[in-house]
């Protein structure tokens, strides 16, 4: 018995000793850390110790960033970012039925722009579909309705509750943007799971065409990154207004920083159709047209100076009344070069069906104006 005393009384002391030198690490590691090991004993036969852990109330707390990090970036992310939204829609196919099948889901971002829950984002992105589903920035998710949409430009109206409380973003001048400036864009890339991502970089370039792409206007280049799920999201500057709708990437091995968004200013004037009619009018020529960068597509020989060769014009059209005829050239509308159908579709943007315009055309060699009344053309 005195034996096993002995030995019990000797490991309680090793006991207390291994002890003694976990607790002063502790302290250590504690003290190093800007914490403090509070050590609480139970009384007298209560074996159990308990060990609490409390911020250092001497260690400085930074109330607010300081003016290095809290950067033009920072807060144009904390002044739209709320407004952006992620917007999932489903993706149909036929059976061998002819029936609608679900085959998918497509994801994308959109824009809080009016209180009253009006929201702008990619044609694509909401597809044929009338509902689609809208994750908020702060979880909430609710059905949207499509308001309308239109396909040349690529962009869509979606409709939510409106609410005072909802985050909205403001719209910038995109006609005052100059190539090098800072571009910021927000929005969803790959998917919900990459909500709200920030990526920063510069207005690489302005009125950009895709050659394989159908566009009606001009486009915003950025090298800001921008990946499948940021289509619909905010391109902004760095004074927190948003100056582009990101629509389109080119995705080709070897490319990079070449991101694509649609400037505000067309945005806005798209948008405010779809509001109220659903769909976008457009003026009418009637007019089938070649550009020389066609005509080199297509092995056409071309050897004229700029202008719109004229193919064919549609019947019963506003040209059908004049006297241009095929063959002929159009080299202006109310003095605006068009040299190719990307130049005559911007011009043609500032117009609506009814007004006059006077169309500068060469034939066989001279020149000649004609006045017409432009159509309407709601793409139907």
């Amino acid at each position: 018995m005195k034996n096993n005393r002995k030995y019990i009384n000797n490991s309680k002391g090793r006991f207390d000793k291994r002890l003694a030198v976990i607790l002063l690490a502790a302290i250590l590691i504690g003290g190093v850390s800007g914490y403090k090991l509070n050590t609480h004993m139970h009384p007298a036969g209560d074996e159990q110790g308990t060990y609490t852990w409390s911020n250092d109330s001497s260690a400085p707390v930074e109330s607010t960033l300081p003016a290095s990090r809290n950067t033009a970036v920072v807060e144009t992310a904390k002044r739209v970012g709320p407004a952006v939204v992620g917007i999932t829609s489903e993706v149909y196919d036929r059976d061998i039925f002819n029936r609608n099948v679900e085959v998918g889901q497509n994801v994308g971002s959109g824009v809080i722009f009016d209180k009253k829950g009006y929201i702008v984002t990619n044609n694509h992105v909401v597809g044929n579909n009338r509902q689609v589903n809208v994750a908020l920035s702060d979880g909430q998710v609710v059905t949207g309705k499509v308001i309308g949409t239109d396909a040349v430009t690529d962009l869509a109206v979606v409709k939510i509750p409106g609410s005072d409380k909802l985050p909205v973003a403001e719209f910038g001048n995109s006609d005052s943007l100059q190539p090098g400036e800072t571009a910021v864009a927000i929005g969803n890339p790959l998917g919900l799971e990459f909500r709200g991502t920030v990526t920063v970089g510069v207005i690489s370039a302005l009125n950009r065409t895709l050659d394989d792409v159908e566009q009606q206007i001009k486009l915003i280049q950025t090298d800001a990154a921008i990946n499948p799920g940021n289509s619909g999201g905010a391109l902004c500057t760095a004074d927190g207004k948003v100056i582009g709708i990101n629509s389109a990437k080119i995705a080709k091995a070897g490319v990079e920083g070449m991101g694509f968004a649609i400037p505000i200013n067309q945005v806005k004037a798209i948008v405010s159709q779809l509001i109220s009619n659903g769909h976008v009018t457009r003026p009418y020529l009637g007019l089938y047209g070649i550009d020389k960068t066609l005509a080199a597509r297509n092995g056409i020989s071309w050897d004229h100076n700029g202008g719109i060769y004229v193919y064919k014009i549609a019947d019963g059209s506003p040209l059908d009344g004049s006297d241009i005829v095929r063959g002929d050239y159009i080299m202006q509308i109310n003095g605006k070069a068009t040299n190719s159908l990307s130049e005559l579709r911007n011009v043609m943007m500032n117009y609506k069906p009814g007004d006059k315009v006077t169309i500068t055309y060469e034939h066989s060699g001279h020149t000649r104006t004609a006045v017409v009344v432009l159509g309407e053309d709601d793409g139907k």
